[in-house]
């Protein structure tokens, strides 16, 4: 599994004019799932995910998790984190995992989140979706589960 984790003012998603999923001070994941994946990917994003020590603290110093600022998650889908361009300019999406499997380890990843105490909204899955945000700082970490093992 791969996410790009953005650290937020505020972000919201559309779909046609409904917003899905709406946060103030958070985290913005885009998270893309993989052939392969499986539950300990699930678990292992969004432990990092909570964990993530990416908030300044009353020092300045990045030291904060987005549970200890009292900050929500927005996770949306992303199965474009698995394109691949090597061979030409039009991506490839072979190594993204078929949309029943990904459905279920994205929901697996929102349901660890909530479970850690989070509150988490979401896009709606395999739909065309608008995602507005306030990158702050700009702050923006890339995580994939398949690098960390």
């Amino acid at each position: 599994m791969r996410a790009v984790v953005q650290r937020v003012g505020r972000a919201r998603v559309k779909v046609g004019d409904e917003i899905t999923g709406e946060i103030g001070k958070g985290l913005l994941v885009l998270l893309g799932v993989g052939q392969g994946d499986n539950e300990g990917d699930a678990d292992y994003l969004a432990e990092k995910v909570a964990g993530l020590r990416i908030f300044e603290d009353e020092a300045g110093k990045m030291n904060l998790s987005v549970g200890e600022i009292g900050g929500a998650v927005l996770a949306v889908s992303q199965f474009t984190l698995f394109g691949d361009v090597r061979r030409g300019k039009r991506p490839s999406f072979d190594a993204a995992a078929r949309p029943e499997r990904a459905r279920q380890l994205y929901d697996a990843f929102v349901e660890r989140i909530r479970a850690r105490g989070l509150r988490c909204e979401t896009g709606r899955f395999q739909e065309m979706m608008q995602v507005e945000l306030v990158n702050n700082g700009p702050v923006t970490i890339l995580l994939d589960s398949k690098k960390a093992f």
